[in-house]
């Protein structure tokens, strides 16, 4: 089947699924697979199409639909100067909030920038006036397709935020423009879309009791994860929270990223996902199962879904009972693996990032605030034994980069006004060495940093790079150079060059003595690591559950 003609089907498809009735569309070459795929929507009864000659006319006359219906009406134009002329109309929309979809044909992203005809940067076009837009291509795939669609509609909508106004969505679409002869006999397609709940409408999802059901937390506020964590235990169900969750608390299961690769896993049917799931891939595999239902429950108008085929969005949901004997599993695999991981850890010969996390987790008292670094040490934190009375946790979840932690650390106290311990890696602290200087004339808060130095990036040790092919023969020296990419910072000499105490500590007692006093001025807590054995570590830390199920 040809790529445009089913990227295009999957595009209009979703429109359809998501609400949309009107399409209003001008001619072009570029926008033959979707103005196609329109015509049979039409001739399937799904879709109005309107037909304009000139696009400004088009986007104005899609404009006043949606401004009388207040439902997305899509704008259809072929590339180039065609979809500069809907900025007046998106404009007028941006300004009252009618839901205007732009829905520009481009050409393949490898055609910009080489002179090629009718082909200019096409996505940002219209600035600031859009609520959302998004790229599609021919491998985007059904489930990209899906998801973004959703999620350009539901911004132009306001549904999840109440500020509606104009969407983008760019297809770029590669010749041949026309369908297969083989295609002309596929029936028009019916796909089913995301249903995405109203922003404080008050609705409440209730969720059938049948499928064995879990609760994943990924970072969020701390309402977010008391919300989840308080729903998860009056349920009964199996509590996932990840380090920077503000969840992981009570019952929540510590090992659990551990015990997502054992065949107690794959029993999991339904996944009832808050907060940003994004640290670790065995998270990432359990929500693009197919085989796994996975429910959304969102704060606002973003929402995380990762595998790109959440069943529902909503504000709540009401979790049904969970059978015990479902939770008493986990619960039973979680106390055995921590066990297991506790004596493992014990039994190293020096301190290694696991145990460096669960001290510094453990230290903070619930009045103060708590930042855990990107990369390695939130990995690492993602295994600590919970904690009765947590502090608040804080991570650059976002774009999860490495850069401006010291400084969000710092900005964090100064803001609430509370001490702050940070965890973070010696790569991220070279990122940021410029957080250190605070001027004398400044407010400066409490803030330790805890330095797990390991003289370079050790989580390329656990991924692909970190295969140690990598490092011999053709490629000897690449894996130190490009990945690992030691530094040899003299880590005393830059806290004394900024004014902040320095510790340098190697012993297990030794840390712990030093994380129990209390956060004062601005302290470096430095802990070198050998970062030589990571990826053995990680394969022993797999090996504590090969036996679970």
């Amino acid at each position: 089947m040809n790529p445009s003609t089913v990227l295009a089907r999957a595009v209009i498809g979703q429109l359809v699924a998501n609400g949309v009735e009107h399409l209003v569309v001008a001619p072009g070459s570029r926008n033959t697979p979707l103005l196609l795929a329109a015509h049979r929507a039409t001739v399937a009864g799904r879709l109005r199409v309107h037909v304009r000659h000139d696009e400004r006319v088009a986007a104005f006359t899609a404009y006043g639909i949606a401004r009388v219906t207040g439902r997305p009406v899509p704008v259809l134009t072929t590339s180039g100067t065609a979809v500069g002329n809907l900025l007046p109309a998106m404009m007028e929309a941006s300004h009252t909030g009618v839901p205007l979809i732009a829905l520009s044909a481009d050409r393949p992203n490898g055609m910009l920038d080489s002179g090629a005809n009718q082909t200019t940067h096409q996505l940002g076009i219209f600035g600031t006036f859009v609520r959302a837009e998004a790229n599609l291509e021919a491998d985007s795939g059904a489930r990209s397709v899906r998801h973004q669609v959703a999620r350009v509609l539901a911004a132009a909508t306001g549904i999840r935020n109440r500020q509606p106004g104009p969407g983008h969505l760019n297809v770029r679409l590669a010749e041949p423009l026309v369908p297969e002869a083989a295609d002309d006999d596929l029936d028009w397609l019916d796909v089913e879309a995301p249903t995405i709940a109203p922003l404080g409408a008050g609705m409440l999802t209730e969720l059938d009791p049948g499928p064995r059901t879990v609760v994943l937390v990924g970072s969020g506020t701390q309402a977010t994860g008391a919300r989840a964590r308080r729903g998860a235990e009056e349920a009964g169900l199996p509590l996932l929270a990840g380090p920077a969750s503000n969840a992981r608390t009570g019952e929540a299961l510590a090992t659990y990223r551990l015990l997502l690769e054992t065949p107690l896993a794959e029993r999991i049917q339904r996944v009832v996902v808050y907060g940003r799931p994004t640290l670790s891939r065995p998270v990432m595999r359990l929500l693009s199962r197919a085989d796994v239902e996975v429910i959304v429950v969102a704060d606002g108008s973003e929402w995380s879904d990762v595998g790109l085929h959440a069943a529902a969005v909503t504000d709540e949901v009401l979790l049904p009972a969970g059978d015990p004997a479902w939770l008493g599993q986990w619960r039973e695999a979680d106390r055995r693996v921590g066990a297991d991981l506790a004596a493992m850890l014990a039994a190293e010969p020096a301190l290694t990032g696991p145990e460096v996390a669960a001290a510094v987790v453990a230290s903070v008292p619930a009045e103060d605030l708590l930042l855990l670094g990107n990369s390695q040490p939130m990995r690492d934190a993602d295994l600590a034994p919970t904690v009765e009375a947590p502090a608040m946790v804080l991570g650059n979840r976002g774009l999860s980069g490495i850069d401006g932690l010291v400084s969000t650390a710092s900005g964090a106290g100064l803001g609430a006004g509370r001490p702050v311990t940070a965890l973070i890696g010696d790569v991220s602290l070279a990122h940021d060495a410029g957080g250190l200087l605070i001027g004398p004339g400044e407010n400066a808060p409490d803030l330790r940093v805890v330095l797990v130095n390991d003289d370079g990036g050790s989580i390329f040790h656990t991924l692909e790079q970190g295969d140690p092919r990598f490092n011999h023969g053709l490629y000897e020296g690449a894996f130190e150079r490009l990945f690992a990419t030691p530094h040899g910072i003299d880590f005393h000499a830059l806290a004394a060059a900024y004014g902040w105490s320095h510790r340098r500590i190697t012993a297990r007692k030794d840390l712990s003595a030093a994380l129990a006093a209390p956060v004062r001025g601005r302290e470096l807590i430095e802990v070198p690591l050998d970062r030589a054995d990571r990826r053995d570590l990680e394969d022993r830390l797999r090996e504590l559950v090969r036996s679970t199920d």
